[in-house]
């Protein structure tokens, strides 16, 4: 599903406007990527939590060369899906 098609979803379900729903995903997106940047975790009941992990720094291959390359230490987003999520793929 795209952006465009759950706009339309959410906006017949919740009886707005298309630009209305726009706004308030916006905002929920806002709201999550300002969470994640402080470290902080972000829930959502029913569908998962994100946070952010923390990759030290460690040795890697190059694959072409076989030569050893330095990774820096990095941070990455990691989402944990909630039971209900889990429950409706399975």
């Amino acid at each position: 599903m795209k952006k465009d098609e759950l706009l339309k979803v959410l906006a017949d379900g919740a009886g707005v406007k298309k630009v209305e729903a726009e706004k308030v995903l916006d905002v929920f997106v806002d709201v999550l990527l300002a969470e994640v940047k402080k470290g902080e975790k972000f829930a959502v009941a029913g569908l998962g939590t994100f946070s952010v992990a923390k990759r030290a720094a460690r040795e890697g291959v190059n694959p072409k060369t076989g030569a050893k390359i330095k990774i820096a230490a990095s941070q990455s987003v990691k989402f944990k899906a909630a039971k209900k999520l889990k429950e409706a793929v399975n």
